[in-house]
């Protein structure tokens, strides 16, 4: 077993030296780096370059005017501790922990074994559905971690209810050879999914990960790869942590918000630019008027008692709603009662001209006519019907959820949280549009809709 950190890889002088120094004096500065926004910090010969290039990325720990915009935080400044506290405690650790140059370093009992493991950090703020990112770099035999939705327990460790972004020197454990390491590696959800292809850089070089979670569907990434993904209280999922180190903890992924957390295992990991985009949902309807829509045809569409209704109207053809607003990657819920005939669905991706309509369609229909499938109108027909068993998940007269999400070519649908269909289309993929609701032709038709929410996830 290797103990130490030895600089290897492709990192350069200047690395080496940093982390050296991080090392010798991350014992000495935990406490007054901690708590402390006016201690001093360590400088490298470089640590000038205070502005972004035109064209690049912004200087560690800062964010560019885009990212700003579009409501991106910075969860570590790169001087202080502020925004953090350890797990279960109201101050930060006072010892364990040190802010040196630019970075958040963990670790300091790989220094000195007589020094105490500082314990798990955790932010001061709860956040729910997000896009996380964040770069680390490893130390030889480092192992840390990135939580979230922690849940704060007396008694209990952090990682007994929180889902856990694995980091760790994958080489050295897997030399080591004293455990199965699938699903314990970097990338992995710990314990329950493990990791596909990856580049992993070593001790020395910095990586990026990266976090995102919204309406319970999560995404590791790892340097611009996707390692896993996974659905939390899914059946997949309940049958994992059932035969996981997590079976006998009860809250495990339960919570539906709560802090990100840091990991301390009492070896070196340096984090820097820890940043969050919080994604809360988006309600698309005001239950009021039908701002932000446009209608096309001459079909009905009005607001009553806060729901919105699609009615057929005496020409009796098609008819659309459309959002003004345009979205690439989504995850959308809506609720649908269906009073008649209620032939209709949820277009997304779409543009509508006049009342032809390009784009695709989850359906919304009468029993055995395939909600949840997504047809292409005006093109390919149906793309993907559910398993006809699934529609008894169908409440013919009662309030429905549908949920659709759509990231690149992947599109997956769910009726009152019975998942429908899960496939890939390169040209959905290609694709941006509008979301629509649709009236079938035929008349007799008649629909209502509430809580429209939708998570904008970009693309």
């Amino acid at each position: 077993m290797r103990h130490g950190f030895v600089a290897r890889g492709r990192a350069g002088s200047r690395v080496s030296g940093l982390l050296a120094a991080a090392l010798l004096a991350g014992c000495a500065l935990a406490a007054a780096c901690a708590d402390s926004a006016d201690a001093p910090r360590q400088t490298t010969p470089d640590a000038d370059m205070n502005a972004a290039a035109p064209g690049q990325a912004a200087p560690p720990n800062t964010l560019t005017e885009a990212e700003r915009a579009a409501g991106w935080r910075l969860l570590f400044d790169g001087e202080t501790t502020d925004g953090w506290r350890g797990y279960n405690r109201e101050s930060f650790p006072d010892t364990g922990w040190a802010v040196i140059d630019g970075m958040l370093v963990v670790g300091a009992t790989a220094v000195d074994p007589d020094v105490p493991v500082g314990g798990d950090i955790v932010t001061t703020e709860s956040f729910s559905d997000f896009d996380l990112r964040f770069e680390f770099m490893l130390s030889e035999v480092a192992n840390s971690g990135v939580l979230y939705r922690v849940i704060e327990e007396e008694g209990a460790e952090i990682w007994f209810n929180a889902p856990e972004y694995q980091v760790l020197d994958d080489t050295a454990y897997i030399e080591m050879g004293t455990m199965d390491m699938r699903t314990h590696l970097t990338g992995d959800n710990y314990d329950l999914h493990a990791a596909g292809e990856k580049t992993l850089h070593g001790p020395g070089e910095w990586n990026e990960g990266r976090i995102r979670i919204a309406n319970n569907h999560v995404e590791h990434w790892l340097n611009g790869v996707k390692t896993v993904e996974y659905e939390l209280g899914s059946a997949e999922w309940e049958a994992l942590v059932a035969a996981s180190k997590f079976a006998p903890y009860p809250r495990y992924g339960r919570a539906a918000s709560g802090p990100i957390g840091l990991q301390d295992h009492g070896r070196n990991v340096f984090y820097r630019n820890i940043r969050i985009l919080p994604l809360g949902p988006v309600s698309l309807f005001n239950g009021e008027n039908l701002d932000g829509w446009r209608v096309h045809g001459t079909e009905r569409w009005y607001v009553e008692n806060g729901e919105l209704v699609c009615e057929s109207g005496p020409d009796a053809e098609y008819g659309y709603l459309t959002t003004e607003q345009l979205f690439g990657d989504f995850d959308l819920t809506v609720d649908f009662k269906q009073e008649a005939d209620g032939n209709s669905g949820v277009f997304f991706r779409s543009r509508v001209e006049g009342t032809v309509v390009t784009g695709w369609q989850a359906e919304v229909a009468p029993p055995e006519l395939f909600t949840g499938g997504v047809y292409e109108s005006y093109g390919r027909g149906w793309l993907v019907q559910p398993d006809p068993a699934l529609d008894a998940a169908l409440k013919m007269g009662d309030w429905n959820t549908l949920r659709v999400r759509a990231v690149g070519d992947r599109v997956t649908t769910w009726l009152n949280g019975t998942r429908m269909v899960d496939f890939e289309d390169a040209q959905i993929g290609e694709a941006e549009g509008s979301i629509a609701l649709q009236i079938h032709d035929g008349g007799g038709i008649k629909v209502r809709w509430r809580n429209l929410h939708i998570v904008d996830l970009g693309g």
